[in-house]
């Protein structure tokens, strides 16, 4: 899979922008500020629809427009679709596949497959639980499209929950009583789906995690994935001793088993969430332990080990993806985001290699000496709201 062309117009700084790629290499040269991460950014909201440097849209939006569209021609095989994706901050984003008419955004998942690696990676092993919680689901989204729809009830229905506990936190009534009930039935149903898939992709990503962590840093030390659930009380507590049986055990269970254990959890936790006017127990409470040797990679790994392990994380979810459909027009697009500039020699050189597994790979540099020999291609210039093939003008 690779894209041949791609347009933006009023996303970031760029008013219009029409680029010509090709399979392999393509490489993005400038300064600092000048939007080359823009560019691979927009690659990376139309695969996940998502930002991986922003939360909110309206920051995608040029200043003074009132929408961004992301175009891009993709390349499966012998097969191209044109997919078209309006961003609009305050209201719902619209896609198009082929200049069909509109439908919601969410109907594009999946169809363009990308992974990428930032420097915002260091924060799935250093940062907030949340970083590991939105890699996962990223992941889940992308392999499972339907499961969309299931993370995004599970946000909506969240949100519903902790208004009426925050309604209800001086007085409360039957009426609260009876509505939280019909909460607790529909975000248990989410949480189930949501969880499932969770467990079910860090189970496939583990040996993948292992194996590009040696292959980058060519050490001894093992690597684990540990799903800590709040079903089993206090995710805080559990860091400090994570214990996969437990882990385990829920992945054994179906949905309908999952969803009885979270319905269960949200009637125990009621009184605390009453008190506490928010929901203590759920997916968006869960974490994942990155384990190092005998410990933790947060607080006890080095900078290179932490780059090693975030970078591990990643190229574990492309052979994921590839295992999950191995054919070559399958074959996730790879976007490496000023990535060698953070690395030593030779972890620039192990990534170089690895990366070469992609039909096309999309790199962003401030000079061009940070790509290593082996990742020549098509080389494109990035000037302020503006690209151009090398040798040719802006």
């Amino acid at each position: 899979m690779y894209i041949d062309r791609l347009s933006l117009t009023d996303f970031r700084t760029y008013a219009q922008t029409d680029l010509q790629l090709g399979p392999g290499v393509n490489v993005f040269v400038g300064s600092n500020g000048v939007g080359k991460t823009n560019i691979v950014e927009a690659i990376g909201y139309l695969a996940t629809l998502a930002s991986h440097r922003v939360t909110s849209d309206a920051p995608l939006v040029r200043f003074g427009a009132e929408r961004a569209i992301v175009r891009a021609r993709i390349v499966r095989g012998g097969q191209q679709s044109v997919l078209e994706l309006e961003i609009a901050p305050g209201r719902s984003n619209r896609a198009r596949i082929n200049r069909s008419a509109p439908m919601r955004s969410r109907e594009i998942a999946g169809i363009a497959r990308t992974v990428l690696f930032a420097p915002e990676d260091l924060a799935l092993v250093k940062g907030e639980p949340s970083h590991r919680r939105r890699f996962a689901d990223d992941l889940i989204v992308t392999l499972f499209p339907y499961l969309a729809k299931a993370r995004g009830d599970y946000e909506k229905v969240l949100k519903q929950r902790n208004a009426l506990l925050k309604s209800g936190r001086r007085q409360w009534s039957e009426g609260h009583e009876s509505t939280i009930a019909v909460w607790d039935q529909q975000l248990a149903r989410a949480a189930a789906a949501l969880t499932k898939a969770r467990l079910t992709v860090l189970a496939g990503l583990a040996p993948h995690v292992e194996d590009a962590y040696h292959r980058l840093a060519d050490g001894q030390k093992a690597t684990g994935l540990v799903y800590l659930s709040s079903l089993a009380g206090d995710v805080e507590q559990q860091r400090s001793a994570p214990d996969p049986a437990h882990a385990e055990r829920l992945r054994e269970l179906d949905a309908a088993g999952l969803y009885e254990a979270y319905l269960r959890a949200f009637e125990s936790s009621r009184q605390k969430d009453r008190e506490r006017a928010t929901t203590t127990v759920g997916p968006h409470r869960d974490d994942i332990a990155l384990i190092l040797g005998t410990a933790p990679a947060k607080g006890f790994a080095s900078h290179g080990e932490t780059w090693s392990f975030a970078l591990a994380l990643r190229l574990a979810s492309f052979r994921l993806m590839r295992e999950d459909d191995s054919s070559e027009a399958a074959c996730p697009i790879l976007v490496l985001d000023d990535v060698f500039a953070e690395l030593d020699a030779q972890r620039r050189a192990r990534l170089s290699r690895l990366v070469l597994e992609a039909e096309q790979v999309l790199i962003t540099a401030a000079v061009g000496n940070d790509v290593p020999e082996g990742l020549e291609g098509r080389a494109f210039t990035v000037t302020p709201g503006e690209v151009a093939l090398e040798g040719e003008a802006a």
